[in-house]
């Protein structure tokens, strides 16, 4: 069996003046990853390894959550190609992963994540909001063979306030 958790990022500022792989999270966004990964901790053990887009907030969601479960830091690999908007990169990245892996979490973006869980899961989401998690099990040995799976659970940072 193959696990896939996708989160996506914490609410981002768009106060300041830098490119979009730089925008930080607004404080909302870190208190939203901290309440998902408590709540994640309640139904989940730690995944097997965890991956991040490279921007910031992405990257800074990814720590927030790590810190939460005490995973170290050096735990997290950044890949470039998890920014990704459209999904196709994210797509082809967890079909290349190694088969010895069998839970992996994904830190990234709207609307690749949003796609991903409706070509992937059975419960369908209009919209993966910020700091929301998403968690699809699949009946399958093989990560280059990914078919349609099961949606476990999904936890939104809105319905735990």
């Amino acid at each position: 069996m193959k696990t896939i958790i996708l989160m996506r990022h914490g609410k981002s500022s768009w106060r300041h003046n830098v490119s979009d792989r730089e925008r930080p999270l607004k404080t909302r966004g870190k208190n939203d990853a901290k309440l998902v990964a408590e709540e994640f901790i309640k139904k989940n053990d730690c995944p097997e390894v965890i991956f991040s887009s490279p921007a910031n907030r992405a990257l800074s969601t990814c720590k927030i959550f790590t810190k939460t479960l005490k995973i170290p830091e050096n735990d997290i690999t950044v890949i470039d190609d998890l920014y990704d908007f459209s999904g196709e990169s994210v797509i082809n990245f967890i079909k290349q992963l190694p088969n010895n892996l069998n839970e992996v979490m994904i830190f990234g973006h709207n609307h690749a994540f949003t796609s991903i869980s409706n070509i992937f899961g059975d419960n369908f989401i209009d919209n993966l909001p910020t700091s929301g998690l998403v968690k699809i099990n699949f009946e399958n040995d093989n990560w280059k063979n990914l078919k349609q799976g099961t949606t476990e659970f999904i936890i939104i940072p809105k319905e735990l306030k």
